[in-house]
């Protein structure tokens, strides 16, 4: 399918197409006229990108993983050990706030 028709399957813009494309991260087909062919599993790829995508991954980090790299599940993990440890940080800020909240209340 062109790049409207996959932008439209994919829920993601053709910008984005684009843009993955040129990182690497997908590899469309190419028509003889030069258009973009995307299949399915391009289409699927591309669903799993953008779900890495917003959990906060970055595009080098998935691209490593689109090249294969072995230790990207240990760098998400690194990834999700950090967000945990802010998270922490901000449950622990919320509950001072909510302290001294209680403290000024008339």
């Amino acid at each position: 399918m062109r790049i409207g028709e996959a932008a439209r399957a994919s829920g993601v813009s053709a910008r984005s197409l684009r843009f993955y494309e040129d990182e690497g991260l997908i590899v469309p087909g190419r028509h003889e006229n030069g258009y973009r062919d995307y299949c399915r599993s391009t289409l699927d790829r591309v669903l799993v990108i953008r779900s890495l995508l917003e959990s906060g991954l970055s595009v080098r980090l998935i691209k490593s993983f689109a090249d294969g790299a072995p230790e990207f599940a240990e760098e998400v993990r690194r990834y999700r050990d950090r967000l945990a440890a802010r998270i922490a940080a901000l449950n622990e800020q919320q509950a001072a706030l909510d302290a001294f909240l209680r403290e000024v209340r008339p």
